[in-house]
């Protein structure tokens, strides 16, 4: 596990509350726009920065990361770029980075020279959506040998079978989706509780790496209802503040992290 996500997560703990992950997507409303709401981001108090590589099929989130990742691509967003904004962002703070996206421009770039460069460009982790563990380790075996952690994904129909590889070759920290669906559908009220409490046990009999669980969380209720959790993952919903810009952001992020206090 990189130092810097085990720091954060410890240090969370040691604050009583859960951590606070939050994505954006890299280049929404261009380089500058990105980079001035990820240091916003960052200097309100997010633990983990998760940032979004675009991508023009991203099949596993809603409308407002597609529409971001859109934006993106448009505004110039590059595999190489993404990784430069992540060298930018590092050299201002301290926070760990997530690279979080799809194995396509991955694939395209190298799977080995991407892991050197976002070894190089100040990442601490990978979290590829579309790779399962069977499939994940032309990516996956670079990416650790580049000091990098692998981010595991488990669903609510992961089946026992499955979470043991998923465990098995996941480092950092595991994230357990908490419904059925894509990113951004809202979270409602006591959809999911019992059966994510169950998914959480089931994966902390096998591996004691922070467990953050993400997908409907549109606000501070529903981040208060998953803190009990070692984090929470925040994304469509500041993605949706970014648009208006770093100081919406930051309140946002400001009312998340203080929703996350046990």
């Amino acid at each position: 596990m990189s130092a810097r996500l085990r720091q954060a997560f410890a240090r969370a703990k040691g604050e009583n509350r859960a951590a606070l992950v939050a994505y954006l997507t890299a280049y929404d409303g261009g380089r500058a726009h990105s980079l001035a709401c990820l240091r916003a981001v960052a200097d309100a108090g997010a633990d983990v920065i998760e940032l979004g590589m675009p991508f023009s099929d991203p099949t596993a989130d809603g409308p407002a990361i597609q529409a971001a990742m859109g934006r993106a691509l448009a505004a110039g967003a590059t595999l190489a770029r993404v990784l430069e904004l992540a060298a930018e962002l590092r050299s201002v703070c301290d926070v760990p980075i997530v690279l979080f996206g799809y194995s396509n421009p991955i694939v395209r770039f190298g799977a080995e020279a991407f892991a050197a460069a976002a070894a190089e460009h100040g990442a601490d982790g990978v979290l590829v959506v579309d790779l399962p563990p069977e499939s994940s380790a032309f990516v996956r075996a670079p990416v650790r040998a580049a000091g990098l952690d692998w981010i595991g994904l488990v669903a609510p129909t992961t089946t026992p079978e499955r979470l043991g590889r998923i465990v098995a070759v996941t480092s950092g920290f595991l994230y357990a989706i908490t419904l059925r669906g894509v990113t951004g559908a809202a979270l409602g009220e006591g959809d999911a509780d019992a059966e994510l409490r169950a998914q959480v046990d089931r994966i902390r009999a096998l591996s004691d790496l922070p467990i953050a669980a993400g997908f409907g969380v549109r606000g501070p209720a529903q981040a208060r209802r998953l803190a009990w959790c070692d984090g929470v993952v925040v994304g469509s919903a500041l993605v949706e503040a970014g648009v208006r810009g770093p100081a919406a952001l930051a309140e946002d992020v400001g009312a998340l992290r203080e929703a996350l206090a046990r």
